[in-house]
């Protein structure tokens, strides 16, 4: 497996040593089984979709965990009452736990099983601070420190006046 050194980056930046782990826990994720499969999609500018395929799966025996950054959905099938004698078993029904990194301010607005496909919701909420904001451009001289002391003087002329 191939590792990357990120020392010399560390030396001229601040606050990427996340990058560096999420990239080497996708390397670590990439040799991991892909059980169950999945879709991921953009429903909207700032809504995104998992579906996973979870045939033959309760809702009971799913359990969908979001912490921090990391989304954990997790499966374990219940033991059957009876034991099946399969000639043939192709719809794999074993346990799994599937983990999505998330971005930061994206969040998990809601989760259902229909028909064996288990859906998450997303959607990246940027708090009101970190927007874009329109900055409005005044004309004239700038007013620095020297024209404020100006400015008091001569309110405190016209107060004592």
């Amino acid at each position: 497996m191939t590792t990357f050194d990120f020392t010399p980056l560390f030396r001229s930046t601040i606050g990427f040593d996340r990058f560096a782990r999420l990239i080497d826990e996708a390397l670590q994720e990439s040799a991991s089984p892909n059980y169950p499969p999945c879709n991921i999609e953009v429903t909207g500018e700032n809504d995104y979709r998992i579906t996973l395929a979870v045939a033959g799966f309760a809702e009971d025996e799913i359990s969908v965990e979001a912490v921090e950054d990391l989304l954990t959905v997790e499966g374990h099938k219940k033991a059957a009452d009876k034991e099946a004698n399969y000639l043939y078993r192709g719809i794999a029904a074993r346990d799994f736990v599937r983990k999505f990194q998330l971005a930061d301010h994206v969040k998990v607005v809601g989760a259902g099983l229909d028909n064996g496909l288990l859906w998450i919701d997303l959607a990246r909420e940027v708090p009101e601070a970190m927007k874009p904001r329109k900055i409005a451009i005044k004309s004239g001289a700038p007013e620095g420190i020297v024209g404020k002391a100006k400015k008091m003087i001569e309110d405190t002329a016209r107060k004592v006046a």
